[in-house]
């Protein structure tokens, strides 16, 4: 399986598109795909139409047994999509009290992890869309990860929760054993647009290493898409948005080392 994490600590950059996207895609090429939903707004649980705020049972499960995970508990918490090959470990909005709740507790970093193992043979790929701040969550999504894809507004004020996101990750690095790859995506492109186009050329100035050379445009075929509770390549795969995830899909699959894919 491999493990891709989609994170970045300032929201509405598009990590639920761009995790759903990727999945799609991965699905639509025969993948067998789990998809983690670890947000408590439950964005990625809401567009395969189930609800947060309603759910029984969710990822929030997985974290109330003192860092372990019973076996079989993974299975039995995932939900279908509207895509065949794709399941979802959905969130609810009880996983806003973890942060409470997790001072008292060890081993809570590992949670994911663990419950991605007892997966490993049912599926080829694990996709985790985290939640917009670091805690808990978007340790254990890190944690999982075995390359992140940290998708960037092409807008100045998205560009310092680029920088807090690296820090953190140089954080994380320093307790790996080896250090965690990552991809930074430009996202929300719109060429009309000065702020666009300077942002993306900070970007390329500043990240030359990690930066993906394209760009995810701004598409509305792509909010379409989640309206419809579809991945977007099921909606229209030939949209300018699709295209680019396309494109992102290939050079990701070229960058995770083969040494961390089991």
């Amino acid at each position: 399986m491999k493990v891709w994490a989609v994170a970045n600590q300032k929201g509405g950059v598009g990590k639920t598109t761009s995790s759903i996207a990727l999945a799609g895609l991965l699905a639509d090429a025969g993948k067998r795909v789990v998809v983690v939903d670890l947000d408590p707004h439950g964005s990625m649980t809401s567009y395969f139409g189930h609800d947060p705020d309603s759910l029984e049972h969710s990822v929030f499960d997985l974290f109330q047994h003192q860092g372990a995970v019973p076996e079989g508990l993974p299975q039995q918490l995932l939900l279908p999509t509207s895509h065949e090959r794709i399941a979802l470990l959905p969130s609810s909005t009880a996983l806003a009290t973890l942060e409470r709740q997790s001072p008292g507790q060890n081993g809570l970093g590992l949670v994911i992890s663990k419950a991605l193992a007892q997966l490993w043979q049912e599926f080829d790929h694990a996709i985790i869309d985290s939640p917009p701040l670091l805690g808990v969550l978007m340790v254990n999504a890190l944690a999982a990860s075995q390359h992140l894809v940290i998708p960037v507004q092409t807008e100045f004020l998205a560009l310092k929760g680029l920088e807090r996101m690296v820090n953190t990750i140089n954080m994380i690095n320093r307790s790996r054993r080896q250090a965690l790859p990552f991809s930074i995506v430009p996202t929300l492109f719109d060429r009309r647009t000065q702020a666009s186009i300077g942002a993306l050329r900070v970007l390329r100035d500043t990240y030359p290493e990690t930066l993906w050379p394209a760009f995810i445009p701004v598409d509305t075929r792509l909010r379409d898409a989640s309206r419809h509770g579809l991945v977007p390549s099921r909606h229209d795969a030939n949209s300018r948005g699709v295209i680019a995830y396309r494109a992102l899909l290939k050079h990701l699959l070229g960058q995770v080392p083969a040494s961390q894919v089991a």
